[in-house]
């Protein structure tokens, strides 16, 4: 119970968004720079600040008061790099000018950068000299290159998708697993997928890099639509074709460039059989409606037209066989 209630705080501690947290953060750090000032608590200052307590880190040597200190700092720095980073990430969201991958790009980048330099002013505030920071070096090293691999290639490839602009917030993909959906977000570790049921997908960034990916919004949003079909073999094909055609071109949302197209693709065991073409101009607002209306005035017109779409049967034929007396 303690334990979870101290992530939640932790992790409120960088969100902005999180009032209370902020107050209370705030109101902590000013009455503890502004305490540690006063007369009377420097008795206890002076003892925390002693030699006797004292750890050693490499080749510096940090007393209870600097590592209390050094905490507090830390805290103090990079809530104020936290603030820096909403801050700079709200402005550079409302330059229009910049196309929306180039913004987020940047804000990626500064994020890293921020929180890079708060660390860096932070371990100097406490005391630590940057070069001890080498003996752990190679640990750092085994640990990004085995325990870190995946996070780092996620990384990576979150910034060459914001780079290259191969896939964008609000584009339509679809993956090699079938699922179809709305990019909703690119993020230092997953991609936010939202498919057509409501689902969200977080999907590795490192997935995009190395497997197929279908875009259907890369260059343009105009898509295809195949419609299958067959007529009887005593119903007219010239009639059939331009029913067909007519139906789809009848519809609102049917492009024009280039027309609909209805092939004959095969003479099967009871059916003469179509395959239509049409194109619609916007294939984020969905496939399925415009492929069911055509359907359905196909339908109507080859009633109205007497064009007979088939349907499997079987004639049962029944011989008497008569005994030889």
């Amino acid at each position: 119970m303690i334990k979870s209630s101290l992530n939640r705080f932790i992790r409120a501690l960088f969100q902005t968004n999180s009032g209370w947290t902020r107050w209370i953060v705030a109101l902590i750090l000013l009455a503890y720079f502004t305490v540690q000032n006063l007369s009377f608590v420097k008795p206890v200052r002076d003892y925390l600040d002693s030699a006797t307590l004292s750890v050693k880190i490499g080749s510096t040597s940090l007393t209870a008061f600097e590592l209390i200190n050094g905490i507090m700092t830390l805290i103090a720095v990079f809530w104020i790099a936290s603030l820096v980073a909403v801050w700079t990430e709200r402005s550079i969201r409302n330059f229009d000018k910049l196309e929306l991958s180039t913004r987020s790009l940047i804000i990626f980048a500064l994020k890293i950068l921020i929180f890079f330099i708060a660390l860096m002013i932070s371990l100097n505030s406490i005391g630590i000299d940057m070069g001890a920071l080498t003996i752990f070096s190679g640990a750092i090293g085994i640990g990004l290159g085995f325990g870190l691999q995946k996070i780092t290639s996620n990384f990576i490839s979150g910034l060459i998708l914001l780079y290259e602009k191969s896939m964008e917030v609000g584009d339509l993909v679809e993956l090699t697993a079938g699922d179809a959906g709305f990019v909703r977000k690119i993020g230092a570790r997953f991609t936010l997928i939202e498919t057509f049921d409501s689902k969200e997908i977080m999907v590795p960034n490192e997935d995009f890099i190395t497997d197929r990916v279908t875009n259907w919004t890369y260059t343009n949003t105009q898509g295809r639509v195949e419609i299958r079909l067959g007529i009887s073999y005593e119903s007219d094909i010239e009639v059939a074709l331009d029913l067909i055609v007519k139906a789809a071109t009848e519809h609102p949302r049917c492009s024009q460039t280039p027309p609909p197209q209805c092939h004959v693709t095969e003479f099967g065991d009871s059916s003469i059989n179509f395959l239509l073409y049409f194109w619609i101009d916007d294939v984020t607002e969905g496939r399925l409606e415009p492929k069911s209306d055509v359907l359905r005035a196909i339908w109507k017109k080859f009633k109205d037209s007497n064009v007979v779409i088939p349907f499997p049967q079987r004639d049962l034929y029944i011989k008497n066989w008569h005994e030889k007396s």
